[in-house]
């Protein structure tokens, strides 16, 4: 007799892979846009998708099994609400295994290696660090920023302080802040303020439909470079939005410092968004991260032990009413 509680998955159903993977293939085959488009005979689905007929079948019917697609009648296959899901940009994205998706799909089998040492094993498998294999192949980061971006993540939330108090704030410098559309959505609320957008020349470069789209473009400044360079001082509010936790503690604290050395030029604020767990919650172990990257979400007490070792005190802490939970710290004097 199974121990597994009742109601619960087991262990053969925890540690089966055949699914996963075989979403991965439906979306890099596109097989839900084929659907969608009236196609349902799996020869000429197959044809579109350029695979093999019997494979791809028995793919399909795996999945029907597990409650995703449909098979109305035999050889005919359809979506279902599981399988729209697989028809939004964003989950193409992930999963997509000719894109990052399949990236992210592979680390997995570093996870070994990470456990064991402690740090990313991502090299192990690619050859390469995360960041250095971006930049090796652009193509890829490209689609990386798409996915940390509006088509990954959704609509920006603009909501970046606890208070909500904007009157003291005239400028804002969105530090790793990708292609600017949280920057854009920031400016779009708040016509008074101006801001600066700072990333890697490759990511910035794609910024201009977005901030033009969202009419603030001629209120921008765009700074191509590391955000472990000095950064543009003098600002009243700096942000740091899904940054930290892709990083270990000693590049993390290393961002954080640069953040107050040009905050402290002008008594500016430090705000993160995400990375940091609330008071008395355990931060989410984010196994992701450590496959990737090496980074993690940090509780409230280890973020204050970092922020400190960089000059900086956490001030204040709170949740949205979006419910982002956001820290905001100042530079030590």
């Amino acid at each position: 007799m199974s121990n597994t509680p009742r109601g619960q998955p087991g262990i053969g159903e925890l540690s089966d892979l055949c699914t996963p993977w075989c979403i991965h293939v439906a979306v890099t085959l596109r097989i839900a846009e084929q659907l969608a488009a009236g196609l349902s005979e799996i020869e000429e689905v197959a044809a579109a998708a350029g695979a093999d007929p019997d494979a791809l079948q028995r793919l399909l019917r795996h999945l029907v099994s597990k409650g995703i697609f449909e098979e109305p009648a035999p050889s005919r296959f359809a979506l279902n609400e599981a399988a729209r899901a697989l028809l939004d940009p964003g989950a193409r994205l992930g999963l997509d295994l000719d894109g990052f998706g399949g990236r992210m799909a592979h680390a997995w089998s570093s996870l070994l290696v990470a456990v064991r040492t402690g740090a990313a094993a991502y090299h192990t498998v690619f050859g390469r660090p995360f960041w250095d294999d971006l930049d090796a192949h652009p193509e890829l980061a490209a689609r990386f920023d798409d996915l940390m971006g509006p088509a990954g993540h959704g609509r920006a939330d603009p909501d970046v302080l606890i208070a909500r108090e904007w009157g003291s704030v005239r400028h804002v410098v969105d530090v790793g802040g990708g292609a600017g559309a949280l920057l854009a959505a920031v400016l779009r609320d708040h016509p008074t303020v101006r801001g600066t957008l700072v990333d890697l020349p490759r990511t910035v470069a794609r910024a201009g439909p977005i901030l033009e789209a969202a009419g603030v473009a001629e209120r921008v400044t765009i700074v191509g470079q590391s955000f472990f360079d000095p950064l543009p001082p003098g600002a009243d509010l700096y942000l740091l939005k899904s940054v930290l936790s892709d990083w270990p503690d000693p590049e993390a604290r290393a961002i954080l410092t640069r953040c107050a050395e040009a905050a402290r030029r002008s008594s500016g604020r430090v705000s993160i968004l995400n990375g940091v767990a609330p008071e008395g919650a355990n931060p989410s172990p984010d196994v992701l991260m450590l496959v990737l990257v090496g980074g993690k979400q940090r509780s409230l007490a280890e973020f204050r032990e970092l922020a400190r070792a960089a000059g900086l005190e956490v001030q204040a802490y709170g949740t949205t009413l979006s419910g982002r939970f956001i820290v905001e710290c100042h530079p030590i004097a």
